[in-house]
C-alpha cells in the first residue's frame, strides 16, 4: 500500500513538472512570431529582442514600471510619442498624446516601438565591437549615460564587453546588462548546438534523396555489369580463334 502511494506521488510530481515545463515554454515563446516580424523590419537580432523582453517583463504585457514604462518592452510614453511623430500617422500621434497606455499595452505595437527605439540606439554603435552591451545599457539607462560609459581616449582600443560593464555606475543597470548578455549568449549557444545536432543526424541517417540516389547507383551498376557480360560473351569466340591462329 505504501509503495503504491509513493509511486502515485512520484507520478504526480513528474506530470506536474512536465506540465510546468511545457507551459513555461509556451509562455516565453508565444510572442516569437511578433518579435521576429518587428526585428526584421528594424534590422535587429530577434534573439536580442527576446532576451530584453525576458528581462524586462518575463513576457507579461500588462506590466507597468515605476517610472511609467508600459508593456512587454517597458516602453515609456515619451518614446511612444517620438515614434508616433516620426511615423507621421496623426491618429497614432493623437492616441500617444491622449492615452499612450492603451496603445502600448498591445503586444505587437509595444514590440514595434521598442524595436524602433533599439534601432535608433544601434545607429550609434553599429561599427563598435561588442555593441550589444552598449545598446542594452542605453535602452535601460538612456543613450547619454551609455555614451559616457563608452568614452575612451584617442588611439585607445574599444572597450570589451566586460570592461564596459565594469564602467556602468548604476548597479541595477549593470545587473540588467549582465543578465541579458548571459541569456543572449546561452540562447545563441543552444541554437548552435541544435543546428550541429541536426547536421550530425543527417550524416548518420541518410535522407530519402540519399536512398533514391543509392538505388539509382545500384541499378546503373547492374546495367553496366549486364552489358559488360554480353560484350564479353560476344568477344570470347573471336578471341579463341585468334589464340588458335
Amino acid at each position: 500500500m505504501l509503495k503504491r502511494l509513493i509511486l502515485s506521488v512520484l507520478v504526480l510530481i513528474i506530470l506536474g513538472a512536465a506540465g510546468l515545463y511545457f507551459f513555461n515554454q509556451y509562455w516565453i515563446h508565444r510572442f516569437d512570431p511578433l518579435i521576429a516580424r518587428q526585428a526584421e523590419v528594424y534590422r535587429l537580432d530577434p534573439d536580442l529582442v527576446w532576451s530584453i523582453i525576458y528581462e524586462e517583463t518575463y513576457f507579461s504585457p500588462w506590466k507597468r514600471g515605476e517610472a511609467g514604462e508600459i508593456g512587454l518592452m517597458q516602453v515609456t510614453p515619451t518614446v511612444g510619442r517620438e515614434w508616433a511623430a516620426e511615423t507621421g500617422m496623426r491618429e497614432l500621434a493623437r492616441q500617444m498624446e491622449s492615452d499612450p497606455a492603451s496603445a502600448l499595452r498591445e503586444p505587437e505595437r509595444n514590440i514595434q516601438v521598442g524595436c524602433w527605439y533599439l534601432e535608433k540606439i544601434l545607429k550609434d554603435y553599429r561599427d563598435t565591437p561588442d555593441s550589444i552591451v552598449r545598446i542594452v545599457a542605453a535602452y535601460n539607462a538612456g543613450p547619454s549615460r551609455a555614451a559616457e560609459w563608452n568614452k575612451r581616449r584617442a588611439g585607445e582600443p574599444h572597450l570589451t564587453a566586460e570592461e564596459f560593464i565594469a564602467r556602468i555606475t548604476i548597479p541595477s543597470t549593470r545587473i540588467y546588462v549582465s543578465n541579458i548578455l548571459a541569456r543572449y549568449r546561452r540562447l545563441k549557444e543552444s541554437k548552435q548546438k541544435a543546428v550541429s545536432g541536426k547536421q550530425k543526424a543527417k550524416s548518420v541517417w541518410p535522407s530519402a534523396n540519399d536512398g533514391r540516389r543509392a538505388r539509382h547507383d545500384i541499378k546503373a551498376k547492374g546495367r553496366q555489369s549486364f552489358l559488360f557480360s554480353l560484350l564479353t560473351a560476344h568477344r570470347s569466340p573471336l578471341t579463341s580463334r585468334g589464340v588458335r591462329r
